[in-house]
């Protein structure tokens, strides 16, 4: 299912009774597998994060020929270009997903975490412990990685989860889907700790979106469409970005061989990612000079450019801008390119236009630089880097599990600690009131 089939519909009060009462199942088995989750022990966590990157390897053919149907499939239905590069996966790709849960079962057990223990008058000691949040319901378009990365960074994180893929992936989804329950069966773990729903009825979404008594919170991954679907009809918290609307300004003391190298990576790395550069916004006093330096890198990439009336100066090759050119995602080889009178109308742009998500300046001026890190209001704010490094992976977290644009209860790129709460705790010895 994709977002385009979810925003025209909402959830049914009486939808399909033989969906909604399986998936009052799955969550039923996934609220008694969390208590398991929870108390499972790191070996235990970590034997079968191992077991599963080693069969993912060992299953590799069988995965890669369940998602080259889901691609004939795709590709018969006509399906948007960003949608089906997202939904691919080749050997490469596979064996990065393995790589990325042996990563995770690398990292530090956030469960059990104790901190800021402090000594207080009465002698009792309070501090905080991190905590799993239970059940976590994932619902996500095209990726079939997403699969792997989210059950090991719910199973790292001492949380069961339920995870609804897209239709368009649901052959990729359930041969890894496989691999899991093998993997937690090696390890002697309850194989509901992650449960892939198996059904392409909307109608599991629309129960997903609402049994807070068996899941405690919803992560959406995907397109903008699926991102307002799910923020609109969940009756359980979410952690979402909408979009990511990225920017990378080049400042008139920028670098010059760091600022092409940036605001090439940052949009032509790879398109159909929500961390690529969509607007680039170029100091005045440079422009004449970067510009077509860039428009002809870019042009060798197949890039459209399309750009501000003082652009237009400088590259007449370059479409018109419209208004909404400033707001949009693109998700494709397309980008927009304003010119800037300095940091502060760059600043403006990113607030009015921005999505939150990810944005850039390049200069060697290292107060706008602190500035420009303070002000702009983002997820993930760079400087002198790719816009393309907000990623879990990139920022140490292994895979991730989305990324948030929200300020509660995660920001950025959401890894363990992002799939924990914490809990006040108090250590006495016979101490009362």
């Amino acid at each position: 299912m994709t977002a385009a089939s979810l925003k025209d519909s909402k959830p049914s009060k009486s939808g399909n009774e033989a969906v909604i009462s399986q998936m009052r199942e799955i969550g039923r088995r996934a609220r008694a597998a969390a208590r398991a989750a929870a108390g499972a022990t790191t070996g235990d966590k970590n034997a079968a994060l191992f077991a599963l990157a080693a069969i993912i390897e060992n299953e590799a053919q069988s995965i890669l020929d369940a998602n080259s149907a889901d691609l004939r499939a795709a590709h018969d239905a006509k399906l948007d270009e960003a949608l089906v590069e997202r939904l691919e996966l080749t050997p490469a790709r596979i064996a990065a997903m393995a790589d990325g849960v042996r990563q995770i079962a690398a990292l530090a057990d956030p469960v059990g975490e104790m901190f800021d223990l402090k000594m207080r008058p009465s002698g009792i000691q309070v501090g905080r412990m991190r905590v799993p949040l239970g059940v976590i319901g994932i619902i996500y378009e095209s990726r079939p990685n997403v699969t792997a990365d989210a059950a090991s960074l719910s199973l790292k994180s001492g949380n069961a989860c339920i995870l609804r893929g897209g239709s368009e992936a649901v052959r990729s989804n359930q041969a890894i889907a496989r691999c899991i329950t093998r993997a937690l069966k090696d390890a002697g773990l309850p194989p509901d700790l992650v449960q892939v729903v198996d059904t392409t009825d909307r109608a599991a979404v629309g129960a997903l979106l609402t049994m807070p008594e068996y899941v405690d919170v919803v992560i959406p991954r995907g397109g903008k469409g699926l991102v307002a679907f799910v923020s609109e009809h969940a009756r359980v918290p979410v952690i979402k970005h909408l979009d990511g609307n990225c920017h990378v300004y080049i400042d008139a003391e920028a670098d010059t061989e760091k600022a092409i190298a940036i605001a090439v990576n940052a949009k032509t790395q790879r398109y159909g990612t929500c961390n690529t550069m969509e607007t680039l916004l170029v100091d005045a006093p440079i422009a004449e000079q970067l510009l077509p330096q860039l428009a002809d890198i870019y042009a060798g990439h197949g890039v459209e450019l399309r750009g501000c009336e003082r652009t237009r100066l400088i590259l007449p090759q370059a479409r018109p801008a419209k208004a909404e050119d400033w707001d949009t995602e693109y998700l494709a080889p397309i980008l927009a390119v304003k010119i800037v009178d300095g940091m502060d109308a760059a600043m403006d742009h990113i607030a009015r236009h921005g999505s939150a998500h990810t944005d850039a300046i390049v200069t060697e001026n290292y107060t706008k630089a602190r500035r420009f890190l303070r002000e702009v209001d983002s997820s993930s704010v760079m400087v002198n880097a790719s816009t393309r490094f907000a990623d879990g992976y990139e920022y140490g977290l292994g895979a991730e599990i989305g990324i948030s644009t929200d300020k509660f209860h995660a920001r950025g790129p959401v890894g363990l600690e992002g799939l924990t709460s914490i809990k006040w705790v108090v250590l006495g010895d016979g101490h009362v009131r």
